[in-house]
């Protein structure tokens, strides 16, 4: 397993080696740079397109840059944002931890609320829970985000005062305050996800549940419940693991929306202020942090296989 494992995270260094190369070339073939951004917002016309560039070291070859911009990475320095004048690490230091407690709190209750129902719903195939399940399944599927979001404020904030509409309390300064604002974002966030792991779960519990080994433990007189979770059930959630990874994409996507519906000051607000601005630093910063996050989740996703699934650790791959 160790040996799986050591490959997986030199496999993962690579992708995240390439993300960083990519993302480089990317922005720096967008129209327009920092120079032009911060030339057209001089009221004075003091500042020089080609001074300005040359101080921030854009006329430079591009491997020149690339080293430099590496070498800043690997040091903590990561630029500077033209928008407001402070390094790009305190700018995703402050807006991250909202994005990742909304993300993972959705990937939490998604992963719960998907693989408990889709249980119910394999053991109760062709009953009303099944056709339930389904049917709430598929209206989640099938309604916007943001269209969920605004119907949420609109009836638990706006009209019964239940819970706020917008604002963010950090969670060590009121972890109640904050848990309580998190709810219908979190609720909005994890609908898409929980409908997909639902009808997952439900079509491999009811493959398992037919399998020759399930009906051999059923033959030798096993407790249901034992069947049930010590064998339909672990061997159904393998394939789950890779649909939640697989979504986690969608979910970091979906947060962006999300944020800007709860008026939530995250990530996804961070990004879209960059990109309207035209803050190239803070753009190219965003994506690696996003990256990190995607090679990060997949090799955890590879542990979680190890651990669920004993033919990784023995040969040393996934099936």
């Amino acid at each position: 397993m160790a040996r799986y494992l050591l490959m997986r995270f030199g496999q993962a260094l690579i992708t995240l080696v390439l993300a960083v190369v990519v993302i480089f070339i990317g922005v720096r073939m967008l129209p327009g740079d920092a120079a032009d951004v911060l030339v057209s917002q001089d009221t004075s016309g003091r500042l020089d397109v080609n001074q300005v560039r040359e101080a921030l070291g854009l006329n430079a070859p591009l491997p020149v840059q690339f080293v430099r911009y590496v070498g800043g990475l690997l040091h903590g320095n990561w630029g500077m944002s033209i928008s407001t004048g402070q390094p790009v690490t305190v700018a995703i230091g402050q807006t991250l931890p909202l994005t990742l407690q909304l993300t993972f709190m959705a990937l939490f209750v998604a992963t719960i609320c998907g693989i408990l129902f889709g249980i119910v719903a394999s053991l109760r195939k062709g009953r009303i829970e099944e056709w339930a399940t389904n049917g709430v399944a598929l209206f989640f599927l099938s309604v916007p985000s943001f269209w969920l979001g605004m119907i949420l404020i609109l009836v638990f904030a706006v009209t019964l005062h239940w819970l706020p509409a917008s604002g963010f309390t950090p969670f060590f300064t009121d972890p109640v305050k904050n848990l309580v604002g998190m709810i219908m974002p979190v609720f909005v966030l994890s609908t898409g996800l929980s409908a997909v792991t639902m009808r997952q779960t439900r079509a491999g519990m009811l493959e398992t549940l037919g399998s020759d080994f399930i009906r051999s433990a059923r033959a030798h007189g096993l407790p249901r419940h034992q069947v049930i979770w010590g064998h339909a059930v672990r061997n159904s959630v393998i394939a789950v693991v890779t649909i939640v990874n697989l979504q986690l994409g969608f979910l970091i996507a979906g947060a962006v929306v999300t944020e800007q519906v709860f008026v939530l000051p995250g990530f996804g607000k961070l990004m879209l202020g960059a990109i309207a601005s035209r803050d190239y630093a803070v753009v190219q910063g965003v994506v690696i942090v996003i990256a990190l996050l995607y090679v990060t989740i997949n090799l955890l996703t590879d542990v979680v296989y190890t651990l669920i699934d004993p033919r990784v650790r023995i040969s040393g791959r996934k099936h």
